[in-house]
């Protein structure tokens, strides 16, 4: 000490007493007491700095992803808001492993302490802050870290750090140590903390990492959750393994310094390598892509304001207004209030929608399409246009290739995007030809290649597409929904979206309206050539005849087996195209119908769902089924919210039934839809039709069980993207080996309880041919028939 500051010293020493000096310090201490009681006060008011109400602490995470299970409970995707898939998970959800690794790691004294660990932070400050320790260890409890997560704004600086957000999150922490249990502070700290890869929450981080729940999970996959809350960017398993490895060792051993493992039990764990099972959470990936969205959309569905309809979007409108009417699935989210008077979110509200889809199920329809797409449908179709200027589109657009590529482009988003940013159409045209990097799809998996945008739009279109439906005849549950070859690449849905021309699959709904008017499957006719009449009185002959059969007596079953269009055409004869149409819309068809003879012919467009459960009514003795997508739903605390079940319509009698189960048999046992037998084994009662439409634009097989309704369409983008050759582009070629694949699949497993030796319900008191007759309903019997459709 040099001589001046001894002299200061000095001087106060003899100025004041040591009784003077004392009080001064006690004084000094007292204001430093005040002051800090003064800062934690006006902290706790929100004076200073953040502090949140009460009704935001004691309900402090308020967005939660919902998650939509199938009928036997598999997780089958979330909705979420953008990085942020966290889901509700409760406090018996957890593993014990999680508790005990988290605690031991992060907060030893957890349970002693009231949210503050003063022996924790006294060390961090000796530790880290006097004796400038790397490994001095934090002085953050668990319930502080939550608070930080929770509230904490960022620090600007470490001032701002040390002396007022350490506070604010000290404050906040004594007041959640205040609100809730132990137990229910880790429950909110896992499910707030973010894992990355889009797992927020510990129940999607179990999902991503392991594709477990985390009740399920064992001590070393716990112990690698946990190690990641040190800094999950750092720790991240899917990139760095060996360092998450080391960490996930770390946290085992501190669970065996505080007595949660042996040491036997650590030295063994240790030795087991880092396994993940990883999945991404990303919506266009995992099973039912198509289903899920369809369900979001239609959950989220406003109420329709023509305005917002184009002109040529009438019809769709209509359609619309009918579903938010009648559909209670429709616009669920809108029309139905929360208890705080609030409509529903499905992205925050942590809602749990139980489906009617069965995983295993839409497995194999997913499986089915994927195998008759990628190894012979999408072969063959590259191999008729392999080396044809005009590919992928039909010989008859030959020459207007450049303008149908040019309207495909102006769809893209890559259009919209540069012509709302104001490019000109020569500007976007000169960025579509030049060359970029993308990914493009192929059965083989998506590839990365250089590319000009323009000739991506045409390699795209060059590949066939497909919808796929099975939903429970009685019940209307749907099954299995495939909207699309590949979500990630094609977003149209083509079960629910999508309509298209129906071809031969609409001549059941005219042969039924015939029985009804008593007609039976027995009656003749002379085959002969047939005219259509429209109103104009203009004649149209349906293509078709059979040369060899002219002058012969037919019967109208032949006709169905057979598809063929002259039996069409007389039935369509004895009625008018008004009640025909009245008659389709009983079968909830909800199109655009123009009441005219040729619609006989299959000329309407009706999507894939529609087309399902109107052929319910086949197998359901005149019953039609309408989808159910969904049984139920639940809140985020378990309490069911709503409830969903099928709406049941008659559409013909049971004595119709019988004679168009009868005819409808037939086409699968000895007519069109004979390949089903044939090529894939299925000895089960089944009915069907195929379908066609003109130029082979659309391929259709419809067909159903005793317990299952299901239908195909299959076809290209554009309606001018087609085979060229009827015998690759026929409905039986085309849509029925899809079918025949599921339900190969589906009988093969015996957990689904479907048996081949299921069969229709009888229906006592009618005859196929004659009423009044006491038989059941009768095997049809085999006929030689043709795989080909005429149209």
């Amino acid at each position: 000490m040099d001589k001046k500051a001894k002299s200061k010293k000095k001087k106060f020493l003899s100025k004041y007493t040591p009784q003077q000096i004392v009080k001064k310090l006690w004084v000094a201490f007292g204001c430093i007491i005040a002051l800090i009681i003064i800062l934690f006060t006006c902290i706790a008011t929100g004076i200073v700095g953040y502090m949140p109400d009460v009704e935001e602490l004691e309900n402090p995470i308020d967005k939660y992803a919902s998650q939509i299970y199938s009928s036997d409970a598999v997780l089958l995707g979330t909705y979420s808001q953008a990085k942020n898939n966290r889901i509700y998970s409760n406090y018996s959800d957890l593993s014990p492993y999680l508790v005990q690794a988290l605690v031991a790691t992060e907060d030893a004294r957890f349970y002693s302490h009231s949210g503050i660990d003063a022996y924790a932070l006294t060390r961090a400050v000796v530790k880290t802050v006097i004796l400038q320790q790397s490994s001095g260890g934090g002085g953050s409890t668990i319930t502080q870290q939550l608070a930080k997560q929770l509230y904490s704004p960022p620090a600007e600086n470490w001032m701002v750090r040390v002396f007022l957000r350490k506070p604010i999150e000290w404050v906040i922490a004594a007041k959640l140590e205040r609100y809730y249990t132990k137990d229910e502070i880790i429950n909110l700290y896992l499910n707030q903390f973010d894992f990355l890869n889009n797992a927020v929450g510990i129940q999607s981080a179990a999902q991503v990492y392991f594709n477990k729940t985390p009740k399920d999970l064992k001590i070393e996959e716990a112990a690698t959750l946990i190690g990641m809350c040190k800094n999950p960017s750092y720790f991240n398993p899917k990139r760095q393994p060996e360092r998450t490895r080391g960490r996930r060792d770390v946290v085992l051993d501190q669970m065996r310094k505080n007595d949660y493992i042996t040491q036997q039990q650590y030295d063994s764990l240790k030795q087991i390598p880092l396994k993940l099972d990883f999945r991404r959470v990303d919506h266009k990936d995992g099973l039912a892509p198509y289903f899920r969205e369809y369900l979001r959309l239609t959950l989220n569905a406003k109420k329709p304001d023509r305005s917002n309809y184009a002109s040529w979007q009438q019809d769709q409108f209509t359609i619309d207004s009918l579903s938010w009417e009648t559909n209670p699935l429709y616009g669920w989210c809108s029309k139905n209030r929360k208890p705080d008077g609030s409509s529903y979110n499905l992205a925050t509200d942590g809602l749990k929608i139980y489906a009617t889809i069965d995983s295993r199920m839409q497995q194999y329809a997913e499986e089915a399409m994927t195998e008759h797409m990628s190894k012979e449908l999408q072969p063959d179709f590259d191999k008729e246009k392999k080396g044809r200027s005009y590919a992928p589109y039909s010989y008859s657009v030959s020459k207007q290739v450049d303008s149908l590529l040019y309207k495909a482009m102006k769809q893209t988003d890559r259009y919209r995007n540069m012509k709302k940013a104001g490019a000109s159409e020569k500007e976007i045209l000169a960025e579509f030809k030049k060359p970029v990097d993308m990914k493009v799809f192929s059965w083989r998996g998506e590839i990365d290649t250089i590319m000009t945008p323009w000739d991506s739009v045409r390699y795209h279109k060059g590949f066939m597409r497909a919808g796929f439906m099975a939903m429970d005849t009685h019940t209307g549950y749907v099954k299995a929904y495939v909207g699309g070859i590949d979500y990630r690449f094609f977003q149209y849905d083509m079960v629910n979206m999508g309509r298209r021309q129906v071809g031969s699959t609409i001549k059941p709904y005219l042969y039924a309206l015939s029985m009804q008017e008593g007609v039976t499957p027995c009656d003749e006719m002379q085959y002969e050539q047939q005219v259509l009449i429209d109103e104009m009185g203009r004649q149209h002959p349906p293509r078709g005849i059979r040369a060899s059969k002219v002058g012969e007596m037919v019967t109208i079953k032949w006709g169905l087996q057979n598809s063929d269009n002259m039996v069409t055409a007389y039935l369509m004869n004895r009625t008018s195209p008004y009640a025909f149409a009245r008659f389709l819309r009983s079968f909830g068809l909800t199109g655009h119908i123009d009441p005219v003879p040729a619609m006989c012919l299959g000329t309407p467009e009706v999507t894939v769902a529609e087309m399902v459960a109107a052929y319910s009514a086949f197998a359901n003795k005149g019953v039609r089924a309408n989808p159910v997508y969904v049984t139920h739903i639940e809140d985020r605390s378990g309490n069911v919210v709503a409830n969903f079940s099928a709406k049941l319509d008659e559409v013909f009698s049971e004595g119709t039934y019988v004679k168009m189960l009868d005819m409808l048999r037939g086409v699968i046992d000895g007519g069109t839809g004979g390949r089903v037998r044939r090529n894939y084994g299925i000895t089960a009662p089944l009915g069907g039709k195929t379908g066609t439409t003109q130029n082979n634009s659309d391929g259709w097989f419809m067909g159903f069980s005793p317990k299952l309704s299901a239908g195909c369409w299959v076809g290209g983008e554009d309606r001018s993207i087609h085979f060229d050759r009827t015998s690759d582009g026929q409905g039986a070629a085309m849509a029925l080996p899809i079918f025949g694949l599921f339900m190969k699949k589906v009988y093969a497993d015996p957990k689904l309880g479907y048996k081949q030796t299921d069969q229709f319900a009888p229906a006592p008191g009618y005859g196929v041919c004659d009423k009044g007759m006491d038989e059941e309903v009768p095997d049809a019997a085999p006929t030689v028939g043709i795989d080909k459709i005429f149209k």
